[in-house]
Protein backbone atom coordinates (compact mmCIF):
# COMPACT_ATOMS: atom_id res chain seq x y z
CA UNK A 1 0.00 0.00 0.00
CA UNK A 2 1.58 3.34 -1.16
CA UNK A 3 1.97 6.24 1.60
CA UNK A 4 -1.12 8.14 2.47
CA UNK A 5 -3.73 5.26 1.00
CA UNK A 6 -6.94 4.76 2.32
CA UNK A 7 -7.35 1.05 3.99
CA UNK A 8 -10.69 1.33 3.11
CA UNK A 9 -12.51 0.76 -0.31
CA UNK A 10 -14.34 4.10 -1.71
CA UNK A 11 -16.07 3.50 -5.09
CA UNK A 12 -17.89 6.65 -6.71
CA UNK A 13 -21.57 6.52 -5.80
CA UNK A 14 -22.51 6.03 -9.46
CA UNK A 15 -21.79 2.77 -9.57
CA UNK A 16 -24.05 2.23 -6.24
CA UNK A 17 -28.40 1.79 -6.85
CA UNK A 18 -30.54 -0.54 -8.99
CA UNK A 19 -29.62 -1.37 -12.20
CA UNK A 20 -31.66 1.01 -13.42
CA UNK A 21 -30.36 4.22 -11.27
CA UNK A 22 -26.56 3.09 -12.19
CA UNK A 23 -27.37 2.03 -16.03
CA UNK A 24 -28.38 6.20 -16.54
CA UNK A 25 -26.00 6.81 -14.12
CA UNK A 26 -22.79 5.04 -15.57
CA UNK A 27 -23.99 6.28 -19.20
CA UNK A 28 -23.55 10.06 -17.55
CA UNK A 29 -20.30 9.55 -16.49
CA UNK A 30 -18.96 8.17 -19.79
CA UNK A 31 -20.20 11.58 -21.50
CA UNK A 32 -19.34 13.87 -19.30
CA UNK A 33 -15.70 11.99 -18.89
CA UNK A 34 -15.62 11.42 -22.77
CA UNK A 35 -16.57 15.33 -23.48
CA UNK A 36 -13.90 16.82 -20.99
CA UNK A 37 -11.34 14.30 -22.36
CA UNK A 38 -12.43 15.53 -26.59
CA UNK A 39 -11.32 18.91 -24.91
CA UNK A 40 -8.33 19.22 -23.26
CA UNK A 41 -6.89 15.43 -22.65
CA UNK A 42 -8.10 15.22 -18.86
CA UNK A 43 -10.59 13.08 -17.39
CA UNK A 44 -12.58 14.28 -14.64
CA UNK A 45 -12.46 12.52 -11.02
CA UNK A 46 -15.66 11.28 -10.01
CA UNK A 47 -18.16 13.73 -8.46
CA UNK A 48 -18.83 11.76 -5.13
CA UNK A 49 -17.07 8.74 -3.66
CA UNK A 50 -19.14 6.70 -0.99
CA UNK A 51 -17.55 4.13 1.33
CA UNK A 52 -18.54 0.36 1.03
CA UNK A 53 -18.83 -1.33 4.64
CA UNK A 54 -16.60 -3.76 5.92
CA UNK A 55 -17.27 -7.19 3.61
CA UNK A 56 -19.75 -4.76 1.79
CA UNK A 57 -21.15 -6.77 -1.24
CA UNK A 58 -19.43 -5.72 -4.71
CA UNK A 59 -21.31 -6.89 -7.76
CA UNK A 60 -17.61 -7.87 -10.19
CA UNK A 61 -20.13 -9.77 -13.02
CA UNK A 62 -23.36 -9.55 -14.19
CA UNK A 63 -24.45 -13.13 -14.70
CA UNK A 64 -24.52 -12.67 -11.05
CA UNK A 65 -26.92 -9.84 -11.01
CA UNK A 66 -30.21 -11.07 -10.96
CA UNK A 67 -32.02 -8.91 -7.94
CA UNK A 68 -31.97 -5.91 -10.38
CA UNK A 69 -34.14 -4.00 -8.50
CA UNK A 70 -31.97 -3.89 -5.06
CA UNK A 71 -29.00 -1.30 -4.25
CA UNK A 72 -26.12 -2.55 -4.75
CA UNK A 73 -22.23 -2.18 -5.74
CA UNK A 74 -22.27 -2.82 -9.28
CA UNK A 75 -18.79 -2.46 -10.76
CA UNK A 76 -19.07 -4.59 -13.75
CA UNK A 77 -21.18 -1.44 -14.98
CA UNK A 78 -17.89 0.37 -15.52
CA UNK A 79 -18.46 -1.12 -18.89
CA UNK A 80 -21.26 1.22 -19.57
CA UNK A 81 -18.83 4.34 -18.62
CA UNK A 82 -16.29 2.75 -21.33
CA UNK A 83 -19.41 2.63 -24.18
CA UNK A 84 -20.33 5.69 -23.38
CA UNK A 85 -17.28 7.69 -23.61
CA UNK A 86 -16.45 8.18 -27.48
CA UNK A 87 -18.72 10.33 -29.16
CA UNK A 88 -20.10 9.55 -32.34
CA UNK A 89 -17.63 9.58 -35.29
CA UNK A 90 -15.08 9.46 -32.89
CA UNK A 91 -12.87 6.52 -32.48
CA UNK A 92 -13.40 4.73 -29.28
CA UNK A 93 -10.37 3.01 -28.56
CA UNK A 94 -8.10 5.51 -27.73
CA UNK A 95 -10.19 7.74 -25.18
CA UNK A 96 -11.39 4.04 -23.76
CA UNK A 97 -7.45 3.30 -23.32
CA UNK A 98 -6.74 6.65 -21.68
CA UNK A 99 -9.29 6.28 -19.63
CA UNK A 100 -7.87 2.75 -18.23
CA UNK A 101 -4.50 4.00 -17.70
CA UNK A 102 -5.80 7.02 -15.70
CA UNK A 103 -8.37 5.41 -13.36
CA UNK A 104 -5.93 2.03 -13.46
CA UNK A 105 -4.88 4.06 -10.10
CA UNK A 106 -7.79 3.69 -8.35
CA UNK A 107 -8.75 0.58 -6.62
CA UNK A 108 -11.78 0.42 -7.83
CA UNK A 109 -10.01 1.02 -11.44
CA UNK A 110 -7.46 -1.51 -10.87
CA UNK A 111 -9.95 -4.29 -9.70
CA UNK A 112 -12.66 -3.76 -13.06
CA UNK A 113 -9.79 -3.70 -15.47
CA UNK A 114 -8.10 -6.91 -14.21
CA UNK A 115 -11.21 -8.85 -14.00
CA UNK A 116 -13.28 -7.67 -16.54
CA UNK A 117 -11.97 -8.68 -20.15
CA UNK A 118 -13.31 -6.12 -23.14
CA UNK A 119 -11.14 -7.48 -26.12
CA UNK A 120 -8.05 -8.98 -26.53
CA UNK A 121 -5.14 -7.12 -24.69
CA UNK A 122 -1.01 -7.87 -24.37
CA UNK A 123 1.16 -9.05 -21.97
CA UNK A 124 2.41 -6.22 -21.18
CA UNK A 125 -0.89 -4.49 -20.43
CA UNK A 126 -2.10 -7.42 -18.25
CA UNK A 127 1.06 -7.06 -16.14
CA UNK A 128 0.19 -3.32 -15.85
CA UNK A 129 -3.72 -4.37 -14.98
CA UNK A 130 -2.16 -7.10 -12.34
CA UNK A 131 0.24 -4.40 -10.66
CA UNK A 132 -2.41 -2.14 -10.37
CA UNK A 133 -4.64 -4.43 -8.42
CA UNK A 134 -1.74 -5.44 -5.89
CA UNK A 135 -0.89 -1.63 -5.43
CA UNK A 136 -4.48 -1.34 -4.04
CA UNK A 137 -4.61 -5.51 -2.06
CA UNK A 138 -5.64 -4.24 1.25
CA UNK A 139 -8.09 -1.94 0.70
CA UNK A 140 -9.92 -3.70 -2.01
CA UNK A 141 -9.55 -6.73 0.79
CA UNK A 142 -12.25 -5.25 2.58
CA UNK A 143 -15.31 -5.95 0.43
CA UNK A 144 -16.73 -9.83 -0.69
CA UNK A 145 -17.23 -10.28 -4.33
CA UNK A 146 -19.85 -11.98 -6.31
CA UNK A 147 -18.51 -13.36 -9.94
CA UNK A 148 -19.47 -15.72 -11.59
CA UNK A 149 -21.30 -17.92 -9.30
CA UNK A 150 -24.59 -17.23 -8.27
CA UNK A 151 -24.84 -16.79 -4.23
CA UNK A 152 -21.23 -16.91 -3.89
CA UNK A 153 -19.47 -14.43 -2.26
CA UNK A 154 -15.67 -14.18 -2.93
CA UNK A 155 -13.23 -13.13 -0.95
CA UNK A 156 -10.46 -10.60 -2.85
CA UNK A 157 -7.86 -13.78 -3.69
CA UNK A 158 -11.06 -15.97 -4.34
CA UNK A 159 -11.75 -13.04 -6.91
CA UNK A 160 -8.39 -13.38 -8.81
CA UNK A 161 -8.05 -16.98 -8.78
CA UNK A 162 -11.68 -17.14 -10.57
CA UNK A 163 -10.68 -14.48 -13.49
CA UNK A 164 -6.90 -14.82 -13.49
CA UNK A 165 -6.21 -18.04 -12.93
CA UNK A 166 -4.81 -18.42 -16.39
CA UNK A 167 -2.50 -15.96 -15.21
CA UNK A 168 -1.02 -17.23 -12.53
CA UNK A 169 -1.06 -20.95 -13.93
CA UNK A 170 0.87 -19.95 -17.38
CA UNK A 171 3.34 -17.16 -15.68
CA UNK A 172 3.67 -17.99 -12.21
CA UNK A 173 2.75 -22.24 -12.14
CA UNK A 174 4.04 -22.42 -8.72
CA UNK A 175 1.06 -23.70 -6.70
CA UNK A 176 2.41 -23.75 -3.19
CA UNK A 177 3.07 -19.91 -2.88
CA UNK A 178 -0.07 -17.34 -2.45
CA UNK A 179 -2.28 -16.23 -4.61
CA UNK A 180 -0.66 -12.63 -4.00
CA UNK A 181 3.16 -13.67 -4.65
CA UNK A 182 1.80 -15.99 -7.89
CA UNK A 183 -0.07 -12.28 -8.92
CA UNK A 184 3.22 -10.69 -8.67
CA UNK A 185 5.65 -12.95 -9.94
CA UNK A 186 3.15 -13.31 -12.83
CA UNK A 187 2.61 -9.94 -13.80
CA UNK A 188 6.79 -10.12 -13.42
CA UNK A 189 7.58 -11.70 -16.21
CA UNK A 190 4.39 -10.48 -18.13
CA UNK A 191 5.92 -7.02 -17.69
CA UNK A 192 9.62 -7.96 -19.19
CA UNK A 193 8.65 -11.02 -21.54
CA UNK A 194 9.80 -11.20 -24.88
CA UNK A 195 8.04 -12.51 -28.02
CA UNK A 196 9.51 -16.35 -27.16
CA UNK A 197 8.93 -15.94 -23.59
CA UNK A 198 5.34 -15.48 -24.95
CA UNK A 199 5.01 -17.94 -27.16
CA UNK A 200 6.15 -20.70 -24.49
CA UNK A 201 3.57 -19.62 -22.41
CA UNK A 202 0.65 -19.58 -25.48
CA UNK A 203 2.37 -23.05 -25.83
CA UNK A 204 1.86 -24.09 -21.74
CA UNK A 205 -1.92 -22.48 -22.09
CA UNK A 206 -2.76 -24.44 -25.30
CA UNK A 207 -4.16 -27.56 -24.43
CA UNK A 208 -6.82 -26.09 -21.99
CA UNK A 209 -7.52 -23.42 -24.70
CA UNK A 210 -8.08 -26.75 -27.06
CA UNK A 211 -10.75 -28.36 -24.76
CA UNK A 212 -12.89 -25.53 -24.70
CA UNK A 213 -12.35 -24.78 -28.13
CA UNK A 214 -15.78 -26.50 -29.97
CA UNK A 215 -16.28 -27.11 -33.46
CA UNK A 216 -13.32 -27.44 -35.02
CA UNK A 217 -12.68 -28.55 -38.38
CA UNK A 218 -9.32 -29.08 -38.50
CA UNK A 219 -8.26 -29.82 -34.65
CA UNK A 220 -5.83 -32.33 -35.53
CA UNK A 221 -4.34 -30.07 -37.17
CA UNK A 222 -4.53 -27.03 -35.17
CA UNK A 223 -3.31 -28.73 -31.95
CA UNK A 224 -0.05 -29.54 -33.66
CA UNK A 225 2.53 -27.67 -31.78
CA UNK A 226 4.68 -27.24 -35.13
CA UNK A 227 1.47 -25.82 -36.90
CA UNK A 228 1.18 -23.21 -33.89
CA UNK A 229 4.26 -22.36 -33.94
CA UNK A 230 4.66 -21.74 -37.30
CA UNK A 231 1.49 -19.60 -37.54
CA UNK A 232 2.42 -17.51 -34.52
CA UNK A 233 6.00 -17.08 -36.31
CA UNK A 234 3.51 -14.98 -39.35
CA UNK A 235 1.55 -12.93 -37.15
CA UNK A 236 2.36 -9.14 -37.21
CA UNK A 237 3.15 -6.84 -33.82
CA UNK A 238 -0.24 -6.22 -33.62
CA UNK A 239 -1.85 -9.76 -34.08
CA UNK A 240 0.70 -11.10 -31.68
CA UNK A 241 0.66 -8.71 -28.45
CA UNK A 242 -3.37 -9.53 -28.89
CA UNK A 243 -2.32 -13.07 -27.68
CA UNK A 244 0.72 -12.71 -26.22
CA UNK A 245 -0.76 -12.90 -22.47
CA UNK A 246 -1.86 -15.59 -23.22
CA UNK A 247 -5.37 -15.86 -21.71
CA UNK A 248 -7.58 -18.83 -22.94
CA UNK A 249 -10.07 -16.60 -24.06
CA UNK A 250 -7.84 -15.08 -26.46
CA UNK A 251 -6.14 -18.30 -27.72
CA UNK A 252 -9.54 -19.83 -28.27
CA UNK A 253 -10.38 -16.71 -30.71
CA UNK A 254 -6.88 -17.23 -32.85
CA UNK A 255 -7.69 -20.83 -32.90
CA UNK A 256 -11.05 -20.50 -34.62
CA UNK A 257 -9.30 -18.10 -36.89
CA UNK A 258 -6.78 -20.86 -38.05
CA UNK A 259 -9.72 -23.07 -38.31
CA UNK A 260 -11.27 -21.07 -40.52
CA UNK A 261 -8.08 -20.17 -42.63
CA UNK A 262 -7.79 -23.22 -43.34
CA UNK A 263 -11.18 -23.55 -45.41
CA UNK A 264 -14.19 -26.50 -45.20
CA UNK A 265 -13.46 -30.03 -44.92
Amino acid sequence: MTPGQSTSLQLPSFLHGSFRSVQQKTRAEGLRCGAQYQGGGTFPAPRRMLEVPEGGIVVAHDVVDFQRERPAWRLYMMSHVMGALASEGQKPFPVRHAYEAFFRETAWGALFFATTHMGAVSAERTAQRLQAVLRFWEPLQCASYLFKRPGAAHTLEELMVAACDWAMDVWCPVRHSSVRVRLEMAAERMARATREDCIEAIFREMPRALAHAGHLKHRELVADPAFQREHLATLDSWSFERVSGARTGDLISLLHDWDHELGPR
